[in-house]
């Protein structure tokens, strides 16, 4: 038997969505919780293993550190920004489980191993990348010095053993459904822009595009695209749809689905007959014979990455896109029924007060169902950090307020962090509360038999909002008093 295993998203900041489940880890406007589908796949693996997701179960951590009693080996999925809480509750948990062996995976023990082990005595070992074998082999009894992709400490200092190759054999993968249903309450995973409930999985592995931003091509899944075959996905959606009646929705969170034409077009001929609604995530160079395949196959969202409406910024952060060319496919998505949720950063290279309001105005000018706009943020192990490293642009600042929720703490000159978090409102306030997009928003809610959530939602956001509005004014009073003194 392999130890006992306790693969874990660790409870943190109140409504925390970070780790396994984000890109962008954070505690979101509106309670929300991706999936954390990465500790799935070795869950899976391990006979006697659990996937203890804390955040959307709520799970304290008094409770995750009593359930831990019970196990042999806890692999935790530690993020930047609840790198400290985590750490905190790895000792804990050492304390009362002398025994217990730790390992820490996720992005910041992959761009700082030394770090990692220097400032936390509980952990064992750190996985660095893709941590599925890893932890698996581990588990299963082998030595430490033999397992590829890990860092720990040896006799003479901190060991780095060879990385792992990426995994390629994805059908050879277990099915996150499958954990999902053994260890998880679905109803408990809420997405504003998804219907309710929905479940998140994966059909490929990585991305190929170079956006300087991006968390998690350089740092946990690389730029090597990877695939199931269609067939493999297809399957699992029908035992899904079996197995999970009361699912309304089925979420792709591949980095990019839909990169590939031949094979997304071949995927979709799989799906159709299985009636099921789904959505998934895309870059803006999708051609419309595509976009109709996915349509007529059952899609119906795309979570799209506009990130700004400054020619100059997307070629700053390598995005491989255009303002021109979104535009058509926003046009060719609205022709076929195809809604969009549009994500769109502030803060980014080359930022200035102009190029915010061209944003603004060009997410009007597209007028997609529903948006979020995040403050940039640079995750060590990404070209943006590097950028904003050696360029002094990044502040004293923490990445969140206390609460987990997003903070600019990247200040370029004659654009102070304050003004990018007002902006983030203004953004918000301009798009919204324009009577087009206020009716479309309640009317799907109507429609969609949510209007209870969306009043929930609507009020947990315009709290928020009012929390960061007096957290801003208060900066700047500091500032202008520090000027001034």
């Amino acid at each position: 038997m392999p130890l006992k295993t306790l693969f874990l998203n660790p409870p943190s900041f109140e409504n925390f969505d970070g780790g396994a489940s984000s890109r962008w880890p954070a505690t979101r406007e509106i309670e929300s919780y991706w999936y954390p589908v990465w500790l799935a796949y070795p869950a899976g693996m391990l006979e006697g293993s659990r996937l203890l997701d804390a955040p959307p179960h709520h799970v304290t951590a008094d409770e995750t550190i009593e359930i831990a009693k019970q196990y042999e080996f806890l692999v935790l999925f530690t993020s930047t920004v609840g790198w400290s809480g985590d750490h905190a509750l790895a000792q804990a948990i050492k304390a009362v489980n002398p025994k217990i062996k730790i390992a820490f995976v996720g992005p910041p023990v992959t761009t700082d191993p030394d770090r990692a082990l220097n400032e936390c005595s509980a952990i064992d070992f750190v996985c660095r990348r893709e941590f599925d074998f890893s932890t698996v082999e581990f588990a299963n009894g082998k030595p430490l010095a033999d397992i590829l992709g890990i860092s720990y400490r040896g006799a003479n200092g901190i060991v780095h053993n060879p990385d792992r190759p990426p995994v390629e054999d994805l059908d050879a993968m277990p099915w996150a459904t499958k954990i999902y249903a053994r260890d998880m309450d679905v109803t408990r995973y809420n997405v504003p822009f998804l219907l309710h409930p929905y479940i998140a999985l994966y059909s490929t592995r990585g991305c190929p595009a170079q956006c300087t931003f991006c968390l998690w091509p350089q740092t946990l899944s690389g730029h090597a695209w990877r695939k199931r075959s269609s067939d493999d996905v297809a399957a699992e959606m029908k035992w899904a749809k079996e197995n999970f009646p009361h699912v309304k929705e089925f979420f792709f969170d591949d980095d990019t689905f839909n990169i590939q034409k031949v094979r997304t077009i071949e995927l979709c001929e799989k799906l159709k007959p299985l009636g099921i609604t789904w959505s998934c995530t895309s870059r803006v160079t999708t051609d419309r014979d595509t976009l109709k395949a996915m349509k007529d196959a059952g899609c119906r969202l795309l979570i799209v990455g506009f990130e700004s409406g400054d020619p100059q910024i997307l070629k700053n952060i390598k995005k491989g896109a255009t303002v021109e060319r979104a535009r058509e496919f926003v046009k060719d998505c609205h022709d076929l029924g195809l809604i969009i949720h549009a994500d769109f950063i502030l803060g980014l290279p080359g930022e200035t007060k102009q190029s915010i309001q061209n944003t603004i105005n060009f997410a009007k000018s597209l007028d997609c169902e529903t948006i979020q706009v995040s403050v940039a943020h640079a995750y060590p192990g990404t070209e943006f950090y590097e950028f904003a490293h050696k360029g002094g642009f990044i502040t004293n600042e923490s990445m969140e307020d206390g609460g987990g929720h997003q903070m600019a703490h990247i200040e370029y000159p004659g654009l102070p962090t304050e003004y990018v978090m007002e902006m983030v409102h203004k953004f918000y306030d301009e798009y919204y509360f324009r009577p087009k997009a206020a009716f479309r928003v309640v009317w799907k809610a109507f429609v969609n038999r949510d209007l209870p959530r969306l009043y929930v939602e609507a009020k947990a956001f315009m709290k928020l909002r009012a929390e960061r509005n007096r957290a801003s004014k208060l900066k700047a009073r500091e500032k202008a008093a520090s000027a001034t003194a």
